[in-house]
């Protein structure tokens, strides 16, 4: 719900902070950076030093970090919070499912919790923009984030009573320097894309993209020699495992770079109310909703295969039908792309963890889960980051030159109407290039899901039902070993054990 609202918020803080471009694009991706690099680390963390303790110290830190970025009273300093949330951020998510395992050991309620857990986070996304859009309306842009402190308090009285302490029997050593390899490199990287899309290559940020780089090669390399890394890129050997890790990644990706350009779309370019461009999302956020929640039960008939290249798809038409929009009108057409590509992005959401832990040995399950739940978190990141990125470049090459971003054109005083018409068209080829390419990149997914996940046998009669795992059973490929033995016939949705 966080996410949902801030995307919404954005003009907001725009009006009142007036950030760069650049700073814009970080007060929106520093969360998902700080949660992506740092996730796996924490959920080693946990099993150490135990779930719940680090589930309520995130809280409570998650809670502060909120109430400063609500009173920050410069683009910098929100930024600086928003990472703070980001890091306490990590805790929560690895943490959360630990304990929720050990709420429920019997396998099939565990499932259904598990399934119950995943359609809050879409219907988080469904309340967000209603949400955000009635704070915006009678509330200053800091009130988006005092809207968590009621659930943190909430959660901060009951937790110690209701929950039970988690910790694994043998947990791994946390390397710190991999840790500080995969922050360092990744921000390099992503701070040298994003100066070079807003405001062109120069000798210092492309220094930069490389030192990134190479800290980023440093920290794949260490993963080979550890015995308990971070990333145990040894899985990518596993095709479907490939396959569920990028759908993890991909979607997300696309869902976040698209609700933050619609959020500018409907309110700067068709000149909307907060209240009514919140109205026009929650269709899309509607369908996703329900569509994670009933995925599991549909899986269990037509199989994780048929359900992964549906997703694809399905999110490769979705971002067709924003090509439709334009300046002067395309409110109907935003409304049509976000529920076509909801039932994709529902699909994803529901059935990734699942797949990418049956995909791999029982034993090597837990990295399995971590590795998905972290591919989700960098993808919202990389979306914001990336492809945001593209838009800003697309701006700079075709809007009028006389600032980064739409916002502030439509902000300075005096600009022309030619000026605001040209800035206007500059974006919208801004948002069509960011729909193709994620589109593309979708569509090719797609083909590989075809090509590389196995064909399914059809599940017994009296399989499949709902609370008894979620999907028919994917046989590894004949010829692949793992550990030294032929890989067995696994359950392509188990619940993530």
């Amino acid at each position: 719900m966080d996410n949902s609202i801030l995307y919404l918020a954005m003009p907001r803080i725009t009006d009142a902070l007036a950030p760069t471009a650049d700073q814009s694009l970080w007060i929106l991706d520093i969360y998902g950076f700080a949660v992506g690099s740092l996730l796996v680390a924490f959920g080693a963390l946990g099993d150490r030093y135990g779930r719940l303790r680090l589930l309520l110290i995130g809280t409570l830190f998650f809670g502060l970090a909120s109430a400063g970025a609500a009173l920050a009273p410069s683009a910098g300093l929100l930024i600086a919070f928003r990472a703070l949330m980001g890091i306490a951020g990590a805790t929560l998510l690895p943490s959360a499912l630990a304990v929720l395992s050990e709420l429920f050991p019997d396998p099939r309620r565990r499932a259904q919790a598990i399934g119950i857990f995943a359609s809050a986070f879409a219907a988080g996304f469904a309340v967000g923009p209603v949400v955000g859009g009635q704070l915006l309306t009678h509330f200053w842009w800091g009130s988006v984030f005092l809207v968590n402190l009621p659930v943190v308090a909430l959660f901060l009285a009951l937790a110690p009573v209701l929950l039970g302490e988690v910790k694994a029997a043998r947990p791994g050593r946390v390397d710190a320097l991999s840790v500080v390899l995969s922050v360092v490199g990744l921000l390099f990287v992503i701070y040298a894309v994003k100066s070079a899309a807003a405001e062109g290559a120069d000798p210092a940020t492309i220094a930069l993209g490389a030192v990134g780089a190479a800290v980023l090669v440093l920290f794949a390399r260490r993963q080979r020699r550890l015995e308990y890394p971070l990333i145990d890129f040894g899985l990518f050997g596993d095709r479907v495992f490939t396959i569920a890790i990028v759908t993890g990644l991909l979607p997300l990706a696309a869902w976040s770079a698209t609700a933050y350009l619609s959020g500018v779309y409907l309110q700067t370019v068709l000149d909307m109310s907060v209240l009514r461009a919140a109205l026009l999302a929650v269709p899309g956020a509607l369908v996703l909703t329900v569509t994670c929640i009933v995925t599991p039960m549909v899986v269990g008939r037509v199989g994780t295969r048929a359900a992964l290249i549906a997703c694809h798809f399905a999110i490769t038409a979705g971002l067709s039908l924003f090509l439709m929009t334009g300046v002067t009108g395309g409110a109907g057409w935003y409304v049509a792309a976000t529920a076509v590509a909801g039932l994709g992005y529902g699909i994803s959401f529901a059935v990734v963890a699942d797949v990418a832990v049956a995909a791999v040995p029982a034993e090597r399950a837990g990295s399995a889960a971590a590795m998905a739940e972290t591919s989700n978190e960098i993808g919202n990141a990389l979306g914001i980051a990336l492809l945001g990125s593209l838009a800003a470049l697309v701006f700079r090459l075709l809007g009028p030159d006389v600032a980064p971003t739409l916002n502030e054109t439509a902000e300075l005083p005096g600009v022309g109407a030619a000026a605001l018409a040209e800035a206007e068209s500059a974006f919208m080829a801004g948002l069509h290039a960011v729909v193709v390419v994620a589109g593309l990149l979708h569509a090719g997914l797609g083909v590989l899901a075809l090509r590389w996940l196995p064909r399914e046998e059809p599940a017994p009669a009296g399989e499949g039902e709902p609370g008894e795992g979620s999907g028919a059973a994917v046989p590894a490929e004949p010829d692949a070993e793992r550990d030294g033995e032929a890989a067995p016939v696994v359950e392509a949705t188990e619940g993530a054990r």
